[in-house]
């Protein structure tokens, strides 16, 4: 449009304005280019919200709207070893969306009609496995992360099938025997050193299948 008026503007010069006139055509010239920047102005703004709603992030919230509104809502902290749980209570669905995009690691996970959990992965042990996270061979001769002692045979998670054959001809006796009494771990650098000192006697199925994260 600015490029027009200009346009007109030469075209009345070249035929000879007089001064006043030419003082006159600038002003007009002036006052509409402002009228056509303030038009512009929202027009960009009302393509703003347009923006904001085709965020592909706006999936992250599919498991609140269709779980309704008002929602029970539970954050669910999962650790690499454990697990904790803590009711948020009842909230709108606009609520619960507001705090995943306040937390934007949370993920949401249906729960039923009604419920949804939010859930955050944190990795490091839980604060009950720091207690009590005990490795050792389950009664399988896979390797293990218990809750107390082997012999009490509460089985955390199972990691991968050992050749205990192989780990009794080749780990110092104390070690092997040090595994089949439990090894405490009480943080995540522990935790890891297991996994990664007992994986060459994987059986052979499962060597290098684990995963130490």
């Amino acid at each position: 449009m600015g490029f027009s008026l200009w346009k007109e503007l030469r075209r009345r010069l070249r035929r000879g304005m007089r001064p006043g006139g030419l003082r006159l055509a600038v002003v007009w010239l002036a006052a509409a280019s402002a009228c056509a920047v303030a038009t512009a102005v929202p027009d960009a703004a009302a393509a703003a919200p347009q923006a904001l709603n085709d965020d592909p992030a706006d999936a992250r919230y599919e498991a609140v709207r269709s779980a309704g509104s008002p929602v029970d809502v539970t954050l669910r902290r999962s650790y690499v070893c454990g697990e904790e749980t803590q009711p948020l209570g009842r909230m709108t669905a606009e609520q619960a969306i507001d705090l995943l995009r306040r937390h934007p690691d949370w993920r949401a996970v249906p729960a039923g009609a009604g419920a949804v959990i939010l859930e955050e992965r944190i990795n490091d042990l839980s604060p009950a496995c720091k207690e009590s996270a005990v490795f050792g061979i389950d009664a399988d001769g896979r390797l293990s992360l218990f809750d107390g002692p082997p012999e009490r045979s509460k089985v955390l998670r199972t990691f991968y099938q050992l050749d205990v054959r192989h780990m009794e001809t080749s780990l110092p006796r104390e070690r092997y025997e040090a595994l089949v009494r439990g090894i405490r771990v009480s943080d995540l650098d522990e935790y890891n050193s297991v996994l990664s000192s007992f994986s060459e006697y994987a059986a052979p199925a499962d060597a290098g299948a684990f995963d130490a994260s």
